[in-house]
């Protein structure tokens, strides 16, 4: 499952509201390409399977509330949502392992619609080193600071094999990063102050293939 960390911060947005943010904007998003330019909470509700009441509550830490009879306006929602969320701003980012995942990652165009800037990748394959993926240049490990520095990076995306995790979380942190994106199965530890978003892949797996396991196999009269 992905997990958001972070050090004890007061007055942190309720992580479940937090997840559920994005799917709003995604969905605003699309109404919003057909043509909708005001939408009620109860469509909002029916249409995302979430109750009504919690819709208000969530978008109640943006400041914003539906009209009676009117419900949201859809350009307002989309553009509270964006700055809300951060994806209206750029936040520059280096990939750390640019093999399959990594460079994955970083042919994904898509990310840049959510403000993440993929500016470097680090790899200790030297046949990576001094190449460059999807227009995004490698570097070898011993780069790491000084484009850091250089390139007023904030992330760093973790996509290493899982024995090289925590070393390489330590040398991010040590080189000013505070933010880390981990996609390897190991809970990395860091010290107060550091932020750590872990998406395991192999954990949605895990969910995915037990709850398929244990479906009903209709029975064949």
């Amino acid at each position: 499952m992905n997990e958001q960390e972070s050090s004890t911060t007061p007055n942190l947005l309720p992580e479940p509201t937090l997840r559920r943010l994005p799917w709003y904007l995604a969905y605003v998003a699309m109404l919003k390409h057909e043509g909708v330019e005001k939408v009620s909470s109860r469509r909002l509700a029916e249409d995302l399977a979430v109750d009504a009441s919690q819709i208000a509550k969530d978008l109640s830490f943006l400041k914003i509330k539906g009209k009676t009879r009117i419900g949201y306006d859809l350009a307002e929602l989309e553009e509270t949502l964006k700055q809300f969320l951060g994806f209206a701003s750029t936040h520059n980012a280096v990939m750390v392992g640019a093999g399959s995942l990594g460079a994955a990652l970083m042919c994904d165009s898509g990310l840049n619609h959510y403000g993440l800037n993929i500016v470097a990748g680090i790899d200790t394959n030297p046949q990576l080193a001094d190449t460059c993926i999807k227009g995004i240049p490698v570097f070898p490990p011993s780069e790491l600071s000084q484009l850091v520095k250089r390139l007023d990076i904030q992330i760093g995306i973790i996509a290493v094999p899982v024995e090289q995790a925590q070393d390489v979380a330590d040398s991010l942190v040590g080189a000013g990063i505070k933010a880390l994106w981990n996609f390897t199965p190991r809970r990395i530890r860091v010290k107060p102050g550091i932020v750590v978003s872990n998406t395991s892949i192999y954990s949605h797996l895990a969910v995915m293939y037990n709850r398929l396991a244990n479906i009903e196999t209709p029975r064949v009269q």
